[in-house]
């Protein structure tokens, strides 16, 4: 990916490329719908006053091209949210294949790896599909991501869809598969796997940063509002997560990310602001905060 465009930082300017935006396509309010009987997407806009993104996925890879733009962010990843929608991701990225990486979630119990052919990153949600991530069912998704050179993102901690509670969707998590420790022995056994953990961890931060510790192959992506911090016993705030996760896993296996998703809110760009100030706060350099703003998740890929 090479980019002409940057976003103005306490560094002075910053090429950011955002590790976790949600594409919510039209096929996902689709799926959405297709989960409560009589649901229909004129329900779901009223239920949420959010902007519904048009039918052709290529159309919605433009809007967000032009908020990006807007924002002064040259590229993203975009996770298709719900498995089944990996079609709409890898529209927007052939349509921008120079800004936005296509990422998918997917259920490990109903493994397609035809339908993944050209998306970069598996997204596992442990919790809300009912695994353990050391079951056999996940072990297709390592060998693809192995094999194809490829990266896997695991959900880990404290799970909430906010979408799915404005639209009266249960939300039958179940937090015993949350837990970054159980990622241990499949890190050990696919040591060349990319594997991000998404909000450092939700929740499980000390056990986010003794994995890390243990295999290099681990990335902790500091996504969204990071309320987790809220269950912590200590006073937690962005400056000493960062500064501790600075002290255990280093700059290079930091990816910032958002969290953003929906319109018309759109890139979340105080997310951005909050951690830029905390990173700033903490003493980290103009080289490492390149690195955690963009270059780390570029480097992932440059292989």
């Amino acid at each position: 990916m090479s980019f002409t465009i940057a976003r103005e930082s306490p560094w002075g300017p910053l090429r950011v490329v955002d590790a976790h935006v949600h594409f919510f396509s039209h096929k996902f309010f689709e799926l959405l719908c297709a989960q409560k009987p009589g649901l229909t997407l004129a329900d779901v806009q009223a239920k949420t006053n959010w902007v519904m993104p048009p039918a052709d996925a290529k159309m919605f890879a433009a809007e967000w091209a032009r908020e990006l733009d807007k924002h002064g962010v040259p590229g993203a990843a975009v996770m298709a949210s719900l498995p089944g929608d990996q079609a709409s991701v890898l529209e927007a990225a052939a349509a921008y294949p120079d800004r936005l990486l296509p990422y998918a979630m997917v259920n490990p119990k109903l493994w397609n790896a035809e339908a993944m052919s050209g998306v970069r990153v598996a997204c596992l949600f442990p919790a809300m599909h009912g695994y353990s991530i050391q079951d056999d069912a996940v072990r297709p998704v390592f060998e693809w991501a192995e094999q194809a050179k490829r990266a896997v993102f695991i959900h880990c901690g404290t799970l909430s869809v906010g979408v799915r509670d404005k639209l009266g969707l249960p939300s039958l998590f179940d937090l015993r598969y949350s837990n970054p420790i159980d990622v241990q022995l499949v890190a050990r056994r696919h040591p060349k796997v990319p594997i991000v953990i998404p909000h450092f961890g939700a929740g499980f931060f000390r056990e986010a940063l003794m994995l890390a510790e243990q295999n290099a192959n681990i990335f902790l992506d500091t996504s969204s509002s990071n309320k987790w911090m809220r269950y912590q016993e200590a006073n937690l705030d962005l400056r000493h997560v960062f500064r501790k996760a600075l002290e255990v896993v280093g700059p290079k296996r930091l990816l910032f990310g958002t969290d953003s998703s929906f319109f018309p809110r759109g890139w979340h760009f105080q997310i951005f602001e909050e951690q830029a100030k905390a990173l700033y706060e903490v003493g980290v350099h103009g080289e490492d905060a390149r690195g955690i703003f963009g270059e780390n998740l570029l480097r992932i890929f440059a292989a």
